[in-house]
């Protein structure tokens, strides 16, 4: 069923169809924070009252024409204006992904570098910074070189790597150094067995492995995980190192297991939660329902008017 839904997220006719239901759209509340920087503030807000911090994503990715990227851009200046007019910046950082800014397009990367320059001096301005989100797999010697040239001037810029890739425990030990903010997840792209780990088991594994080498390797890992074995592993990796609080942090997804992230976050580690927003939410919706069976029971349940 993953894969299927993740196939879906591609398909036009599907998505046309589904960004027009109301059952649906009513069930994308949960999992994102609104359509404009001023919903996705209001949530930062909220979230900063508990003592937790977030990481705000303007949904979009893989923009056909430089019109779109440089709109993409201007939305994430707009949002970095607006938090240091609302006093955020303590709290919110950006999330980027590098097909929204023109990656994929001819010159991409070029274009990219001009685009995520601009908003990464715009975030240290305002005081805050920003992590390049990670996409699929044909996209990650492209983004992590992105991420090489733009930490030359922005050494704190964060990346992503994902544990289900074979290629990251290596990678884990090339971007393993101190001060180097990696965020690890699981993956959440419907790859081929020929360059990922398909089973949970597997994949959980080197989930373990890579972060294990990001903490001894003195980086500062952004652990990406609702899995509570996971959590555990992490928290007992970290206490065996004697990282202080301040050495790393625990993400998860806006709307995901928040009375979890609470009780990490009033026992003394940082928290983030990553707050997406925009109207162009579907690719996003699609991968949170196919991370987890419960979630397409919610979705049975909006589309029969119980949800």
């Amino acid at each position: 069923m993953r894969r299927v839904l993740l196939t879906a997220a591609k398909i036009p006719a599907i998505r046309n169809l589904s960004v027009r239901l109301p059952p649906i759209r009513r069930m994308v509340d949960r999992f994102v924070a609104g359509e404009t920087p001023e919903a996705a503030l209001d949530a930062v807000a909220r979230i900063a009252a508990t003592g937790r911090v977030a990481t705000i994503d303007h949904l979009g990715e893989d923009t056909t024409t430089q019109a779109a990227a440089l709109a993409a851009t201007d939305a994430n200046l707009r949002l970095i204006s607006l938090i240091a007019e609302r006093g955020l910046a303590e709290v919110a950082e950006l999330s980027l992904k590098a097909s929204a800014i023109g990656q994929a397009l001819p010159g991409g990367h070029a274009l990219a570098q001009e685009n995520a320059e601009r908003i990464i001096a715009a975030a240290h301005e305002a005081g805050t910074r920003v992590t390049i989100d990670m996409e699929d797999h044909t996209t990650t010697d492209a983004t992590l070189a992105l991420v090489q040239e733009l930490r030359e001037e922005f050494p704190d810029t964060g990346t992503v790597l994902q544990a289900m890739l074979h290629r990251t425990p290596s990678d884990a030990e090339r971007w393993a150094h101190p001060g180097s903010r990696i965020r690890l997840c699981k993956g959440a792209y419907n790859e081929p067995a020929s360059v990922a780990h398909t089973d949970k088991r597997a994949i959980n594994a080197s989930y373990v492995a890579c972060l294990h080498r990001l903490i001894d390797g003195g980086a500062h890992p952004m652990v990406a995980t609702h899995d509570p074995a996971l959590i555990q592993a992490a928290l007992d990796l970290l206490a065996e190192a004697g990282r202080p609080a301040d050495s790393y942090e625990f993400q998860m997804l806006y709307g995901i297991r928040p009375t979890e992230q609470q009780r990490l976050a009033d026992a003394g580690h940082t928290v983030r939660v990553y707050v997406p927003y925009g109207t162009d939410w579907y690719g996003y919706f699609m991968r949170r329902l196919a991370e987890k069976p419960a979630n397409l029971a919610l979705l049975g349940r909006a589309l029969i008017g119980r949800g």
